[in-house]
């Protein structure tokens, strides 16, 4: 994410003072609750959604991440690659692709 973002996010928290309300607790929360809005986008057709609803939804789970890690001093790239790393052993291309089962179902 570019500085000039996160620094639009972190102002238009503090301009507010939502500082207060922002606990690593609450925004997990707040994460959650805009992805079941995101997800509702598709709930009765998953071929015909509203794009512009989507990208909007998909923006609110997005700035409450930034604003989680930022919270938490975490850095997105270190994260995600740890994270790659785990799922890459979890999931071998000679065992998993093509297929969608778990991991230990593979």
């Amino acid at each position: 994410m570019k500085p000039k973002t996160l620094e639009r996010i972190r102002k238009f928290t503090t301009d507010r003072d939502w500082d207060q309300f922002h606990s690593p607790a609450n925004l997990a929360k707040s994460i959650s609750i805009e992805a079941s809005e995101l997800l509702e986008c598709f709930q009765w057709d998953e071929e015909n959604f509203n794009l512009e609803h989507v990208k909007e939804e998909l923006a609110d789970v997005i700035v409450y991440c930034v604003d989680m890690l930022d919270k938490l001093g975490l850095d997105v790239d270190e994260i995600v690659n740890e994270k790659m790393t785990k799922n890459e052993a979890k999931y071998p291309v000679e065992k998993a692709k093509g297929s969608s089962a778990k991991y230990d179902k593979l």
